[in-house]
C-alpha cells in the first residue's frame, strides 16, 4: 500500500480527480439509489444513509448499532488505514453525518468533498453508471467499531447537566420555524435553552456549486453569535442529519471541541424531562 499524505477534511473535485485512482483511498457515494444509479464519481461506492443512522421512534437519526456499521464498513473493504473520501448530492448533510460517525469511532481519516456531485457535475468532472463492488476484509482483517471512546457525541443527560456551564455552546442547525416553535415536528416544539440560530445550508454558497463559505465568512458569522473557538460547541437539527454539515463546518475551521448529538430534537421534543425555551 502506498503512504499517501493525509487528505484535509475538506477536498476539492480538482483534488479528488487527481488522486481518485489511489489504492488506499475509498470515494464513498451517499445520494439517492436512483441518482447513483444515473451518474455518480467512477469508482466510488454506494452507502444508503438509511443504513448509518439508528432508529428508536419517535427518536430518529441515532448512531447505528455498532455491528452493524461495522459489517458496512468491512463489507466495503474499510480498514483503519483506508482514507475515505465522502460525498452527496445535497450539499454535504449526508456526507458529514458518515464523517461524524467514522470520528465517533476513532477513524478520522475522512474528507468531504466540497459542492459534492453538484459541484463535481457542474464542473464538468468524468461520472459514470457503472456499480462498484468491493472486495470485502477476510476474517482476519475485520474491523471493529466502538462508539464509546470518542469524545465527539452529546446525549440528552451530558446536555442538560451542562445547560449552565458557559464554556459549552449550542448550535441549532435547524430552520427558523422550528427554532421558534412555529413548525411542529416533535411533542414539544421551541429549542434547547440558550441554543444560537444557525441554519445548516448558511455555511454553503449557491454561487460557488455549494461549497462551503470561507473560513473567514464562517468564522464571523459564528463570532457573532457567541459560538467562539474557545468554546465546547454542541450541534444540533432534528436527527442530527443537517447539524452534521455543522460538525463538520466547526472542525473545518478548527475547532477542537465538537459534538453532535444523535437523535437530536426528535428524542429532545419528545422526551418529558427536557426544558424548552421558544
Amino acid at each position: 500500500m502506498t503512504n499517501s499524505p493525509p487528505l484535509a477534511l475538506v477536498i476539492e473535485p480538482e483534488e479528488l480527480n487527481s488522486i481518485e485512482n489511489n489504492e488506499d483511498l475509498l470515494i464513498v457515494d451517499l445520494s439517492t439509489p436512483k441518482q447513483y444509479a444515473q451518474a455518480h464519481i467512477p469508482g466510488a461506492v454506494f452507502i444508503d444513509y438509511a443504513h448509518i443512522v439508528g432508529m428508536n421512534r419517535p427518536y430518529t437519526g441515532l448512531l447505528p448499532d455498532a455491528q452493524q456499521f461495522a459489517h458496512i464498513l468491512n463489507s466495503l473493504g474499510i480498514k483503519a488505514d483506508t482514507r475515505i473520501v465522502a460525498y452527496d448530492e445535497e450539499g454535504g448533510g449526508k456526507a458529514a453525518r458518515l464523517i461524524w460517525t467514522l470520528h465517533a469511532m476513532g477513524h478520522n481519516k475522512a474528507s468531504m468533498l466540497n459542492g459534492g456531485l453538484i459541484a463535481w457535475y457542474r464542473e464538468k468532472h468524468p461520472l459514470s453508471n457503472e456499480p462498484v463492488v468491493s472486495t470485502p476484509n477476510s476474517a482476519d482483517q475485520l474491523y471493529n467499531v466502538d462508539f464509546s471512546l470518542q469524545p465527539v457525541v452529546a446525549d440528552t443527560e451530558y446536555i442538560i447537566n451542562n445547560l449552565e456551564n458557559n464554556k459549552i455552546g449550542l448550535l441549532d442547525a435547524r430552520s427558523i420555524g422550528e427554532f421558534t416553535g412555529t413548525a411542529k415536528y416533535a411533542q414539544k416544539t421551541g429549542r434547547i435553552p440558550g441554543a444560537k440560530h444557525f441554519e445548516w445550508t448558511r455555511a454553503m454558497d449557491e454561487n460557488t456549486n455549494y461549497r462551503l463559505l470561507s473560513r473567514e465568512k464562517l468564522q464571523a458569522m459564528l463570532d457573532e453569535l457567541g459560538l467562539t473557538q474557545d468554546k465546547e460547541i454542541i450541534v444540533y437539527c432534528q436527527s442530527h442529519h443537517r447539524s452534521a454539515l455543522s460538525y463538520l463546518m466547526l472542525k473545518y475551521l478548527g475547532y477542537e471541541k465538537v459534538r453532535g448529538y444523535p437523535g437530536s430534537w426528535s428524542e429532545w421534543g419528545n422526551r418529558t424531562d427536557t426544558p424548552i425555551e421558544i
